[in-house]
């Protein structure tokens, strides 16, 4: 695969039809389905936040809504179950050994304002 946030025509072979068979992903163009996978790999390889997706991959917030739909659904399990016996298609499964979590959802400490001090925040 030349370009790591490309889906090769082989990939999708195997892609398309698992999602076709979720009851829950509706289709309506495979080209606009594959944009928006593209479009989820950017955001998840490059750590971005989800406003600063590229105009050339959607809109930002309908991928997000996409998204979160897909995940309440189970999509994406459905996807890495369906995918997780190919070793060709290691390069965009995606999991927590890629990405960083946030502070929040790593279990860091929360602060609250007793225990910040008064005055100017020296670090």
């Amino acid at each position: 695969m030349a370009n790591r946030l490309e889906i090769s025509d082989e990939e999708w072979k195997v892609i398309y039809p698992i999602l076709v068979a979720h009851q829950r992903v509706r289709i309506t163009s495979e080209d606009a389905c594959r944009a928006f996978l593209v479009a989820v790999l950017w955001i998840l390889r490059s750590g971005a936040q989800w406003r600063l997706l590229p105009e050339k991959y959607g809109n930002w917030n309908s991928v997000f809504k996409r998204f979160s739909r897909w995940c309440r659904n189970g999509v994406w399990q459905a996807l890495l179950s369906g995918c997780t016996h190919l070793p060709d298609l290691q390069s965009i499964l995606i999991d927590s050994t890629v990405i960083r979590a946030h502070s929040c959802a790593a279990g860091a400490a929360k602060s609250d304002a007793k225990t910040e001090a008064l005055g100017r925040s020296r670090g």
